[in-house]
């Protein structure tokens, strides 16, 4: 078979990325933060949990994230306060869902049958729930389900259209930013990888690519 073409990604600048934050509104604005700040994929941010956040230690939980592993990532100083704000909304939202006889949330790896109650509990809830009820089509539940991420990647799209931004980006273009700059700012490699959750490490080392592209190793000659 065919070798797969290596694309080089797309990656925002830091004040790119910034000016792209701004002109989002909460709690995408969190979201988005998390992605550049955390280098989250789109569905590790939607599917975050309360109980996945260690505001002590200042690291996230990733459950389950591509490949079925869990792995840990940075949790970004500057926007905890944020996240704390985020965690009572969603207590808010629980205590009213309690109240009018709304379903727990969806519990993994049959959690709901073990424990029935769990799903009812704060540590448990979606750190971004859905505004909206949904219906479970298998058993005629109504629950609480996460933000769509179609919802999410709009928002984005509309900020970066927002901030002038020509660039063929998207969610992930904020992952990829994370892993370059921090490779910009000399951290190695492999720790890069555990962050990010590469299984293989060849994977990570495209954005050395990137940064070649950028001009760190070699400077044109009219400079």
């Amino acid at each position: 078979m065919p070798k797969k073409t290596m694309c080089t990604p797309t990656v925002f600048t830091h004040d790119e990325a910034l000016n792209i934050i701004s002109n989002m509104s909460m709690p995408y604005m969190l979201m988005a933060q998390l992605m550049y700040g955390g280098g989250l994929r789109v569905s590790e941010v939607l599917r975050l949990r309360v109980k996945d956040i260690n505001f002590a230690m200042g690291y996230i939980v990733i459950r389950d994230g591509k490949g079925f592993k869990d792995r840990t990532t940075l949790l970004p100083k500057s926007i905890i306060p944020d996240f704390q704000e985020q965690v009572k909304i969603v207590e808010s939202l629980l205590k009213f869902d309690k109240a009018s006889g709304v379903g727990g949330v969806y519990m993994p790896h049959l959690l709901e049958k073990k424990y029935p109650s769990t799903g009812s509990s704060l540590g448990w809830q979606y750190l971004f729930p859905n505004p909206a009820l949904s219906r479970v089509p298998r058993n005629d539940i109504i629950r609480r389900h996460h933000i769509y991420s179609i919802t999410i990647q709009v928002h984005v799209k509309q900020a970066i259209k927002k901030s002038r931004i020509h660039k063929h980006a998207s969610c992930h273009t904020f992952r990829h930013s994370f892993a370059t700059h921090l490779l910009q700012a000399k951290y190695d490699l492999k720790q890069i990888q555990t962050l990010i959750g590469h299984s293989d490490i060849r994977t990570t080392e495209i954005y050395l690519h990137v940064l070649d592209e950028l001009g760190e190793k070699v400077k044109s000659p009219i400079d």
